[in-house]
């Protein structure tokens, strides 16, 4: 029998899983480089300990993968019985040994890729709903992972930065940010310039601020990760 591979046939969805899987081996890199005496340090973000955000992101995983369960058996299954739940959940794992985070960590990654791989093109159009209560089709899920992988893989504080992400990523991350922005009613008027590619990332409303900087600049400064000098912080993001 030859090796099983995805069953999706939308090319752009076969992308996403790509570059969700690429920064799943960038995170597990990463993570490799944190002895288990420093998962106690603190990481990237404030009031957050390495093992918080290892639990964070292997949840995350098994989040998702409630979501693939969703769209492909029609039973609703929600990411979290409740935001509440979710922290528990964070904070219970944060306790467990090194051995058994790290093994929560890869698991439950491989277990949510085994899901997309298995789940049926009509599975994909299917409508499910995000923590935050957005309903989106499953195709977006990719996506939604991409960004805890890579973005939490710089925030584990091993030396990784943002200028090490794909490009392409960050050019995404920067309009979803602005996407984000709009859809909370945040940041109206605010225009991102990346000084690098000339991009311009614009909220609704007439333009009252203009940020402009090189993108790994931009980017940390919009997702909350860096400080850009003479400018207040973003809006918060996700």
């Amino acid at each position: 029998m030859g090796a099983r591979t995805d069953l999706v046939t939308d090319p752009a969805v076969r992308a996403d899983l790509l570059l969700a899987r690429r920064g799943t081996s960038f995170w597990a890199r990463e993570l490799s480089r944190v002895p288990d005496a420093g998962l106690d340090e603190p990481s990237g973000l404030p009031g957050w300990s390495r093992r918080a955000l290892v639990a964070h992101v292997g949840y995350n995983a098994r989040a998702i993968g409630r979501l693939v369960e969703w769209a492909t058996t029609g039973v609703e299954t929600p990411m979290y019985a409740s935001p509440q739940a979710r922290n528990e959940e964070i904070e219970i794992g944060a306790t467990l040994p090194p051995h058994a985070l790290r093994h929560l960590s890869e698991h439950a990654a491989i277990s949510l890729d085994v899901q997309w791989r298995d789940a049926p093109p009509t599975a994909w159009s299917a409508p499910v709903r995000t923590a935050q209560g957005r309903t989106v089709p499953l195709s977006a899920t990719p996506w939604m992972r991409i960004r805890e992988v890579w973005l939490h893989a710089v925030d584990l504080r091993t030396g990784a930065t943002l200028a090490q992400l794909p490009g392409e990523l960050a050019d995404r991350l920067l309009a979803d940010v602005v996407a984000t922005w709009d859809r909370k009613g945040v940041g109206a008027g605010l225009a991102l310039v990346d000084t690098d590619s000339g991009a311009r990332y614009a909220t609704a409303g007439p333009l009252t601020r203009e940020v402009a900087a090189p993108r790994t600049a931009l980017l940390g400064w919009a997702t909350g990760r860096a400080d850009l000098p003479g400018e207040e912080p973003a809006p918060a993001w996700l």
